[in-house]
């Protein structure tokens, strides 16, 4: 059985996390701006460290496990 989890959690935490996409932190005239489809180095520097941390939350503290397959 595969254990399906991680990848799960990573690909719903990168669509997400991605950088003006759905959110931008901070944003280039207030501090958070919603779909603009812009970025900046400092928005990414935020949105990884998010996506870091929350990966390790759900995959180590927490244990997210899926198990597909026979």
């Amino acid at each position: 059985m595969s254990d399906w989890g991680p990848v799960f959690v990573a690909v719903v935490l990168f669509i997400l996390l991605t950088p003006g996409l759905l959110i931008q932190i901070p944003g280039k005239s207030r501090m958070i701006e919603y779909g603009n489809f812009q970025t900046s180095g400092v928005s990414i520097l935020v949105h990884s460290v998010l996506y870091f941390a929350l990966i390790c939350i759900f995959l180590l503290a927490i244990g997210v496990h899926m198990y597909l397959g026979s």
